[in-house]
């Protein structure tokens, strides 16, 4: 019983630091669950998806991640951009820095 409570300690720590990576929280709570140790590490270096930088599908207009080959929406094939946009982390910042300048 002892031992089910650790692994769903190591699920809930790993699911709670790749959901705010900006992953799934299923996924990193399974992979921390299944392998206690490993899991967690690996979910705490593991990197941030909202720091990757996006680009926009030409098929059906999605912002799609940039490291993406295919868009999910419409199954386009997707070459590498002339031009990125920026990521969602530094988005935000930007968004934040303009209301502060504003208040």
């Amino acid at each position: 019983m002892a031992l089910i409570v650790i692994l769903v300690c190591f699920g809930l720590g790993g699911g709670i630091i790749g959901k705010a990576k900006g992953s799934s929280f299923f996924l990193w709570f399974l992979i921390s669950f299944c392998v206690p140790f490993i899991g967690l590490l690996t979910a705490i270096v593991y990197r941030s998806d909202r720091d990757e930088l996006r680009r926009e599908c030409p098929g059906c207009g999605r912002i799609v991640k940039l490291h993406d080959a295919i868009c999910t929406r419409c199954g386009t094939e997707l070459d590498f951009p002339d031009v990125a946009i920026a990521s969602e982390s530094a988005s935000r910042r930007r968004v934040a820095a303009h209301a502060d300048s504003h208040s």
